[in-house]
């Protein structure tokens, strides 16, 4: 069991924003050990009903009568500081604390605290290794940022010293966590309103690193030239996996695709067969995110067949080329990517399945990314043979970067090709019924609002 010693001192725990997808999960795992925990949060969801079933009470929207009686606030970094129960809280002198501190103390609670990082596929991957150590029957807690249809929601509380979480390296919250074990899958330019350049994210990194005790582990992409140097900064084992780097420790070999694009592949380690694996999701990145996974997994002594098993069960995870239903004999298909190099993954994917012609609704997220990333975007569009671009999904910010969609159409046009702006979600709806032919493939792709669209059209 985990030793909580730390948390012990706070019966009475309130949480701000209690609906989030890490925020829910650390609610969980509260009641759980014994914890009397109740939240608040803005509007109501899924996530919410589900915590609301399992007797942890949820008030919609913010009362600063609510804190009265708690022994700590916790809160997310979405909550304002001029927020009602927080400021209650304060002028309370209850102790307040942000989610990524009070995760950190969570992961000290573990003996085995296994943190997946990386620019790009970190929810799969977690999917993946959490799916392995379930197979294993290892019974760990489980925190992921996407819904996993086999633990029936974004987490899972376990009762061992496994806890599996996606480590995000956004605004650095990654450097509150003590892990045993890490995963870096890649390192990439993005989150670039708080980061600036590429070397502070790889500064990020090696920080990240160096938390590793000396008989932790690390394992990291050996194709990734971002990530070749971080052994360096850690006493702590390292293994590498990778397609191109001979000497990586995890290798694939003999890789071929099915009629759904979904890989099968030899396994070596250390040059030496290890297994046979078939993938039930498409990509050669989703090769990648599976090597990962083994190579962690054989490393805490996982049994080969349940790597397999488990590893050819998983089928995605929500919003990860997740497959909607079908319109005019089309199938429509949803994805988080928002970044290039995670729309470009998706479509070398998706040129692996069977189809007529490929359909794109990209909805850019934030002006920051799309202004740094604008013609990394036009290009890795021009994969798709139709191209629609709605409006940019502002998430936290505010449009001070002369930036918007059609700039992105401009440049798409400049290149030769055609691509639409359509503002609205209903015209595209229109548009796309209007012209998509049975055996065509769409997809909808971005992390905001643009997720609803898919599941309209199929309706």
């Amino acid at each position: 069991m985990a030793n909580i010693n730390e948390i012990r001192q706070y019966k009475n725990i309130y949480m701000i924003g209690i609906g989030g997808t890490s925020m829910s999960g650390i609610s969980e795992i509260l009641k759980n050990w014994g914890f009397n925990v109740a939240g608040s949060d803005s509007s109501n969801s899924d996530i919410i009903n589900k915590l609301i079933e399992n007797d942890i009470p949820v008030t919609i929207g913010h009362n600063p009568d609510n804190v009265e009686g708690f022994d700590l606030v916790v809160y997310s970094a979405a909550i304002p500081s001029n927020d009602p129960e927080l400021v209650r809280a304060k002028d309370l002198g209850i102790p307040t604390v942000e989610r990524k501190d009070f995760l950190g103390a969570i992961t000290r609670a573990f003996r085995n605290t296994i943190c997946v990082s990386g620019t790009h596929g970190k929810s799969t991957t977690t999917s993946m290794v959490s799916l392995c150590f379930l197979e294993a029957k290892l019974d760990p807690s489980i925190q992921i940022g996407a819904i996993l249809d086999p633990i029936g929601g974004n987490y899972r509380v376990g009762n061992s010293e496994y806890f599996i979480l996606e480590a995000c390296e956004y605004s650095e919250s990654f450097l509150q966590f003590s892990p045993k074990a890490e995963i870096i899958l890649n390192i990439d330019n993005d989150h670039l309103d708080y980061y600036k350049n590429i070397e502070n994210i790889k500064d990020a990194f090696v920080k990240y690193v160096k938390l590793l005790p000396d008989d932790g582990i690390l394992v990291y992409n050996s194709d990734d030239t971002n990530c070749m140097h971080l052994s360096q900064y850690t006493k702590a084992k390292s293994i590498t996996f990778g397609l191109k780097n001979s000497h990586a420790n995890f290798i694939a070999k003999n890789i071929v695709y099915d009629k759904n694009g979904f890989p099968s592949f030899d396994v070596y380690h250390n040059n030496v067969f290890y297994k046979t694996i078939k993938l039930s999701v498409p990509g050669k990145h989703n090769i990648y995110n599976a090597l990962a996974c083994i190579a962690l997994c054989d490393e805490f002594g996982l049994d080969k067949n349940d790597i397999k098993n488990a590893l050819l069960k998983y089928s995605g995870a929500e919003r990860r080329f997740q497959y909607l239903g079908k319109v005019n004999g089309a199938r429509v298909y949803d994805d988080y990517g928002h970044h290039p190099t995670e729309i470009q993954a998706v479509a070398e994917a998706m040129k692996q399945k069977e189809y007529n012609h490929s359909w794109v609704v990209f909805q850019p997220h934030t002006y920051s990314r799309t202004k740094a990333h604008l013609d990394d975007f036009a290009k890795c569009l021009l994969n798709f043979d139709n191209i629609i671009v709605t409006d940019i999904y502002a998430a936290r910010e505010q449009n001070t970067f002369d930036i918007s969609s059609k700039d992105i159409v401009t440049k798409i046009d400049s290149m030769g090709r055609k691509a639409y702006y359509i503002e609205n979600f209903e015209d595209i709806i229109e548009f796309l019924k209007r012209n998509v032919k049975p055996d065509d493939i769409v997809i909808t792709q971005g992390a905001g609002t643009i997720t609803k669209l898919g599941h309209e059209l199929v309706k």
